[in-house]
């Protein structure tokens, strides 16, 4: 397993960056603009689109579909499970990540309801939000993860619904209910951003449009993006061709981190990314 996410790295970055899938997004008002630059920077094209009259149409040409319930309205989710199903029919993966589930009852019940009535390939999710819908305990402060087991939830999400579950923290973990791996990358700058689950969620999108195997391709998402985190933090080298070997600055505050953070996420190859990569079977 970790050999194939290395694989995908290597491969399936570059041709997404030869490709450039489009990556459609019901995303929400606080980071959409965040998540749009970061599926530029990845190397695919964002569009951000809304209205219930379109988003089945913009759905059904995508390369893949993001949802995200951020800042959820009932006319909003009605449009998610509009273009939900229209990606379904168009064979276009939908990544749902479901932002504060369990926090309240509104939030909570849009989450399964998509889940109920779209085909949804990837839940890229917190391991409360990822332990309340699975039907596991899980505490969840406004969009925040109090408690909640990650590699127990991501394993039961999985089985509960047939899907990935892409659960992110300290330590990520990738499950398809039978077998489940863990990624070690990432810095402490990555949790002192607001949106970068969001972020998280749309590359994942990215490389979901360039390769099929789903568990591969969310394990090779968090991998490339927390390897990223770790390029902008100052702790590993990247290298450029016309460059050399570099180290970036070390940050000073948040904001210098997401500069860097953009940047390092533009420069990561694909051969970088696998060496940098710590991805492991999860026992």
């Amino acid at each position: 397993m970790p050999d194939n996410v290395l694989r995908c790295l290597q491969e399936k970055l570059s041709l997404m960056r030869e490709r450039r899938p489009l990556i459609h997004h019901l995303t929400n008002f606080v980071t959409m603009n965040d998540c749009a630059n970061m599926v530029l920077a990845t190397g695919a094209s964002p569009v951000m689109a809304h209205a219930p009259d379109e988003v089945a149409e913009m759905a059904a040409v995508s390369g893949a579909l993001v949802l995200n319930i951020g800042t959820l309205t009932l006319p909003w989710i009605e449009a998610m499970v509009v273009a939900g199903k229209a990606a379904n029919k168009a064979g276009v993966p939908v990544i749902l990540d479901p932002v504060g589930a369990g926090a309240t009852k509104l939030r909570t019940e849009s989450c399964l309801r998509i889940l109920d009535e779209v085909k949804v390939a990837v839940v890229r999710a917190n391991a409360a939000e990822a332990a309340v819908l699975a039907g596991q305990a899980g505490e969840v402060k406004g969009v925040d993860a109090v408690s909640g087991d990650a590699p127990s939830a991501a394993q039961a999400l999985a089985r509960r619904f047939g899907l990935v579950a892409a659960v992110t923290g300290v330590i990520d973990y990738v499950s398809d209910g039978l077998k489940t791996v863990k990624i070690e990358n990432g810095d402490a700058w990555m949790g002192r951003l607001t949106g970068t689950g969001c972020m998280a969620s749309s590359v994942t999108g990215c490389f979901c449009a360039v390769e099929e195997d789903f568990f591969t391709a969310s394990a090779a998402a968090l991998a490339y993006y927390g390897a990223a985190g770790e390029v902008a933090a100052g702790r590993v080298e990247f290298s450029q061709e016309k460059s050399g070997t570099e180290h970036w600055p070390v940050p000073r505050g948040p904001m210098s981190f997401k500069t860097a953070f953009f940047d390092a996420i533009y420069v990561l190859d694909g051969r970088r990314a696998a060496e940098l990569a710590r991805v492991s079977r999860s026992s």
